[in-house]
């Protein structure tokens, strides 16, 4: 269902519209049948919402929620639904994101860590970058005593063209402080979001 806050700049649409009827045209569409008429704006708008994420400062969001808490152990969100976009071929990739951090005297309100994931996501990316910077941004925004990031993804480049493999995903990771100094945490990061606790 589409955003129905998300505002689409009039002149910035009808530019990005009229490349797409370019578009449709050299791949050898009819721009004028009925199918048609409306989808170079419909992209042009789907295109704007996809991207919306260079539009937001992902250490924002997490500053305008953070508190003092006298707590020191693993915080971890998991199964984040993220979507993106692939760099190389504009197609869509998507998965899940799972994220811990250690508090060091601060801790985020727990809704945000979803938010920068779609706010890095909703670029053009490579999951690996994607992974990264989600780490990065929570440990220079909140200095916790480590961060750790699992992303695993399906990339429609990979199922719909090139080498057609439908049930291949692709997994990244990213640790900082704790997470990377000790097996002992990070073992149990991984086994926290590996198992079904519900």
């Amino acid at each position: 269902m589409e955003n129905l806050e998300y505002k689409y700049p009039v002149e910035k649409t009808e530019r990005i519209a009229k490349l797409y009827t370019a578009l449709l045209e050299e791949l050898g569409e009819d721009i004028n049948r009925d199918g048609l008429l409306k989808t170079p704006e419909r992209v042009a708008k789907a295109m704007q919402f996809l991207t919306k994420g260079y539009n937001q400062d992902p250490k924002e969001i997490l500053s305008s929620a953070t508190f003092d808490e006298d707590y020191n152990q693993m915080v971890i969100v998991k199964s984040i639904e993220l979507y993106s976009m692939c760099e190389h071929h504009m197609i869509p990739f998507f998965g899940k994101a799972h994220i811990a951090y250690i508090p060091k005297g601060k801790i985020v309100g727990l809704s945000k860590l979803p938010r920068i994931v779609d706010a890095f996501s909703r670029r053009l990316q490579v999951q690996e970058r994607l992974t990264n910077q989600i780490r990065d941004c929570i440990q220079d925004t909140l200095d916790p005593k480590g961060v750790a990031v699992v992303i695993e993804a399906s990339h429609m480049c990979m199922q719909m063209r090139g080498v057609e493999k439908q049930n291949s995903t692709t997994t990244t990771s990213a640790f900082s402080g704790l997470f990377l100094k000790e097996e002992k945490t990070r073992l149990e990061f991984l086994r926290l979001i590996s198992s079904d606790l519900s």
